[in-house]
């Protein structure tokens, strides 16, 4: 039997043991199909000819207006990340004070908001209308990126939380692959209509409320409350999520460690504030980390595949809307499998180091094979008016070097940046790490975005080489500096990023199970 099964279905009594995390899991990443399919869709609509004509892209002779496509391509794309970077910072704030259940329904229902504005568009309302739902459905999906992998993460048992955080990518993985089939249909049979971009925006109030109902059935955070003083609804909630009695050994020994921490970080803090969070001992190199792992991410090459991949298999000879559809659309499918494959049974065997440096390695290999053959056998695109010959030969080369390259991405820079960074940081800085983390990645995100078309255009083949240089040189080295979190607790942290001794969170962990004992017996007392 699998290592999920085993791990979601391990038995106790004749219950199965870890169901309830995965479902808070499944739950909290329907935001994160959003930030896919948000993420897949807008490059596939403004690719369609009916939305070219609609918005006045089309010269008068009927020819593409080139400057004027390019520059609404990236707009459309890259005001989401735009949003998005704002919503994840200020999501912090939010988290740290309404909690992390609350803040994801908040998220959701401004990014509804958004969707319902772009789906509405055209006509009298023009472009602007677009614009503007992308930016509001960016800040919440921004919101939503920060909080969801912090609130999967604070409530997974540690033998299986990269697994579960890990489904963050598979989900983004399903978001896009959606996309790309969506955008498949409606340009093979909606083609001539308003539904080329009213049906993919419209598709995205589908998840967000699949995802505000399904937060209505799950428990808040354990490791929040216990940061607010919560403490029994704090215990009742973890053991609710290990299926484990009230008083059992289990729960008490995870959540006096949880208090530990908190109370450990609070004496040491004495109440410095957001300064000491950033910057007290063990914290800032956290927050480096966090920046610079989701800088390297979009800078790997996969952002610039995933939102322009029509035009980027049309650049290697995949010409035609259909033909370059259909390759999105199957490196959509490579995508999502190789990220289920990874994140289900590689994630906590391979550990994080190793699975990020032989992913680097990996898509750097075949980004300079795909440079290497886009140079020696460059694209010959058909004159206007002309259909679109067979992929040659070397196109289906470069085609099958990207589907490898999706591979070696989903098995370490795709969904460990979120698995790590979820890791790494205590409580009480966690929905900052979180924050800083996604905004960075938004962020850059934007900038790719933005400037992939141009560089498309301008660089050739060359584009290819720039990102195989970064996954080698920049990502490969960064991963062997990283230190391994595999089958760590998140209040083991610490430890490891020398912000307190093993000795000194041992002590303070028998002194809440000392509290935990007194308390028990003083409730037995009055009882009787």
């Amino acid at each position: 039997m699998s290592a999920l099964f085993i791990d979601m279905f391990r038995v106790s009594g004749d219950t199965f043991k870890n169901i309830r995390v995965y479902w808070l899991a499944f739950v909290a990443y329907w935001g994160i199909i959003l930030f896919g399919y948000d993420t897949g869709i807008a490059g596939g609509v403004v690719s369609q000819a009916y939305f070219e004509k609609s918005f006045g892209l089309v010269n008068a002779d009927g020819s593409i207006n080139k400057s004027k496509d390019t520059e609404v391509s990236s707009n459309v794309v890259s005001v989401l990340q735009a949003g998005a970077f704002f919503g994840a910072l200020g999501s912090a704030p939010i988290s740290a004070w309404l909690g992390r259940k609350l803040t994801l329904i908040g998220f959701t229902v401004i990014f509804a908001i958004g969707a319902i504005l772009t789906t509405v568009a055209g006509g009298s309302q023009g472009i602007a209308y677009i614009y503007g739902g992308r930016v509001i459905s960016g800040f919440g999906i921004g919101g939503i990126s920060a909080v969801a992998p912090a609130y999967v993460s604070e409530c997974s048992p540690k033998n299986v939380r990269g697994r579960i955080t890990g489904c963050f990518q598979i989900m983004v993985a399903i978001g896009v692959m959606i996309s790309y089939f969506i955008n498949l249909g409606v340009g093979l049979h909606m083609a001539n209509s308003p539904n080329v971009w009213r049906i993919p925006f419209g598709f995205q109030l589908v998840p967000a409320g699949i995802m505000c109902l399904g937060l209505f059935t799950v428990k808040e955070s354990p490791r929040w409350l216990a940061s607010k003083g919560r403490v029994e609804e704090g215990i009742a909630n973890l053991a609710y999520l290990r299926r484990e009695h009230y008083d059992s050994d289990e729960v008490r020994r995870e959540f006096a460690e949880i208090e530990a921490a908190i109370r450990e970080e609070q004496e040491a803090r004495k109440g410095l504030g957001l300064k000491e969070a950033f910057f007290g001992k063990g914290n800032f190199v956290r927050f480096v980390i966090a920046f610079v792992i989701f800088l390297l991410q979009q800078w790997s090459g996969q952002n610039s595949v995933g939102y322009y991949a029509p035009q980027i298999f049309s650049s290697i000879g995949y010409s035609g809307t259909t033909n370059s559809l259909l390759a999105s659309g199957i490196y959509g499918i490579v995508k999502v499998l190789a990220t289920t494959l990874f994140v289900f049974f590689f994630v906590e065997s391979l550990g994080r180091k190793a699975s990020l440096f032989i992913s680097a390695m990996g898509m750097g290999i075949t980004f300079f094979i795909i440079g290497a053959i886009l140079k020696t056998h460059p694209v010959v695109t058909p004159p206007p008016g002309q259909s679109a010959p067979p992929p040659a030969p070397s196109s289906k080369g470069m085609a099958a070097m990207l589907y490898i390259y999706v591979c070696f991405y989903s098995m370490g820079w795709g969904p460990l940046p979120w698995v790590y960074v979820s890791d790494i940081f205590p409580t009480r800085t966690r929905h900052y790490g979180l924050a800083v983390g996604s905004g960075s990645q938004w962020l850059w995100n934007f900038v790719v975005a933005k400037v992939t078309p141009t560089l498309e255009a301008d660089l050739g083949f060359k584009l290819f080489m720039m990102f195989a240089t970064i996954n080698i040189g920049g990502m490969a080295v960064f991963s062997l500096f990283l230190p391994e979190t595999k089958g760590r607790s998140l209040e083991e942290m610490d430890i490891i990023f020398g912000s307190v001794s093993a000795e000194t969170r041992e002590a303070f962990i028998e002194r809440a199970l000392d509290h935990k004992e007194i308390t028990s017996q003083r409730s037995i007392d009055k009882q009787i």
